[in-house]
C-alpha cells in the first residue's frame, strides 16, 4: 500500500515537471519572438524647418470700448407717448427716439408768449416815455425786468418741451428698448443704449519696460475669436502719462476701424503692436509639436543606420511666438531638418516611418478657414 502511494506521488511530480518544462519553453519562445518582432513602419507627413523673418511685436490682451457710448435717459419725469426707434437700428444725430407727454407745456406756452408780447409793448412805451421824462427811470427798469421775466418763463417751457422730446446725441446704433408706450418715466430712468461702433477704441496695458518702444501713431493689429481669422488694423492714439504703481503697467489706447461692426464694446481681443525691426526665426507647423507637461518635443526624421529606411528621433524644443499655422522654435532644431508635421501623438522615439506627403495639409501664416 505504501509503495502504491509512493509511486503515485512520484508520477504526479513527473507530470508537474513536464508541464513546467513545457511552459518555460513556451515563455522563452514568446520572449524570443517579441525580441525579433519589428513593428510595421508608420506613414507620416513631413515638413522642413525653415528660416523666416518675422516682425517683432508687443502682444497684449485688450478690451473694446465705444468712441462714443451713452445710455439715453429721461431728463424729466413724464409719460411716454411715442417711441420712434426699433431696437438694434442705426440712428443719425438729432433723430427722434422718444416723445413724452407735453400737453401741459403746450397749453402754457401760448399764454406765456402773450405775456412776452405785452411786456415787449410796455417796454417800448416805457422807453419812449423815459426819454421824454414822462416816467421815472425806476418805472422803465421795472418794465425791462417784466419783459425779461416773461422771456424767461417762455424759454423755460420751451426747454421743458425740448427735454421731453428725446433725440439721439450722435450717430450710432441703438440697443434694446427699455421703455414702453404709456410708461411713466422717472428722472434719469434709462430708455436705451446708444453706441458709435465705427471706429472703436481698444484699451490695453503694456509693461513699463516696453514703454520706450511705443509711441502715438504706431500701428496695431487686432484679432479675436469673433473675427473668424480676420485681422483688423488701427493706430495708437493715446498713452497714459501715469504708470500703475501696483502692476507697473502703462495703459494704451488705440483706434481701430470696425469694418462691418463686427467688434462690439466690452469684447476682449488680442492686440499686437508692430515694431519696426524684424528678427530671424526658425519656424515649423504648430501641428508638429507634441505638447506635454514635462516639455514640448518634435520628431525628427533620420536615415536608419543600415540606410534601408527612416527612423524617428524625439527632440525636445523651446517654442516662441505663434503666427497662424506656424510656431517659432527658439532652440532645439536646425534649419533644413525634416520633422513629422502631423499626427505626432501616436509616434514614439526610434519608430520606423514611411514618408507620404500626398495628403499633407497646406500651412499658412495667415490662414483663412473655409465656411463649410
Amino acid at each position: 500500500m505504501k509503495k502504491r502511494i509512493l509511486f503515485a506521488i512520484l508520477g504526479l511530480l513527473v507530470v508537474v515537471a513536464i508541464l513546467a518544462g513545457l511552459k518555460v519553453m513556451q515563455i522563452r519562445a514568446m520572449i524570443s519572438q517579441g525580441k525579433k518582432f519589428v513593428p510595421p513602419a508608420e506613414t507620416v507627413t513631413t515638413a522642413v524647418v525653415t528660416a523666416d523673418s518675422w516682425g517683432a511685436d508687443l502682444t497684449a490682451v485688450g478690451t473694446l470700448s465705444a468712441v462714443q457710448g451713452v445710455t439715453v435717459a429721461a431728463e424729466l419725469p413724464g409719460k411716454v407717448v411715442k417711441i420712434a426707434f426699433e431696437s438694434g437700428a442705426a440712428v443719425k444725430k438729432g433723430g427722434l427716439l422718444v416723445s413724452q407727454d407735453i400737453s401741459s407745456e403746450e397749453a402754457q406756452l401760448p399764454g406765456l408768449l402773450a405775456q412776452v408780447k405785452l411786456a415787449r409793448t410796455e417796454l417800448e412805451r416805457a422807453r419812449k416815455m423815459v426819454a421824454e421824462k414822462i416816467v421815472s427811470q425806476a418805472d422803465y427798469d421795472k418794465a425791462v425786468a417784466t419783459h425779461d421775466q416773461a422771456l424767461s418763463q417762455a424759454a423755460n417751457v420751451r426747454a421743458t418741451i425740448n427735454k421731453k422730446t428725446i433725440r439721439a446725441p450722435f450717430n450710432g446704433r441703438i440697443g434694446i428698448r427699455q421703455v414702453n408706450l404709456g410708461q411713466i418715466l422717472k428722472e434719469g430712468e434709462a430708455i436705451v443704449t446708444l453706441q458709435n461702433l465705427n471706429p472703436i477704441y481698444v484699451d490695453f496695458s503694456l509693461p513699463q519696460q516696453q514703454l520706450a518702444q511705443v509711441r502715438s501713431g504706431q500701428s496695431v493689429r487686432i484679432t479675436s475669436d469673433a473675427l473668424a481669422g480676420e485681422t483688423m488694423e488701427g493706430r495708437i492714439n493715446a498713452i497714459t502719462p501715469l504708470v500703475d504703481a501696483d502692476t507697473r503697467n502703462v495703459k494704451v489706447q488705440a483706434t481701430v476701424t470696425n469694418r462691418g461692426e463686427k467688434l462690439r464694446p466690452g469684447m476682449f481681443v488680442n492686440v499686437a503692436v508692430g515694431l519696426p525691426e524684424r528678427r530671424k526665426v526658425q519656424v515649423i507647423p504648430a501641428t508638429a509639436v507634441l505638447y506635454a507637461p514635462y516639455g514640448d518635443s518634435v520628431f525628427i526624421v533620420e536615415d536608419s543606420k543600415d540606410r534601408k529606411g527612416k527612423l524617428l528621433r524625439q527632440q525636445f524644443v523651446r517654442l516662441g511666438e505663434k503666427r497662424g499655422d506656424f510656431v517659432a522654435v527658439t532652440s532645439g532644431l536646425k534649419g533644413g531638418e525634416t520633422i513629422v508635421s502631423t499626427g505626432v501623438f501616436k509616434l514614439r522615439n526610434g519608430q520606423a516611418v514611411v514618408i507620404d506627403n500626398k495628403l499633407a495639409p497646406a500651412f499658412s501664416a495667415s490662414p483663412k478657414p473655409e465656411n463649410n
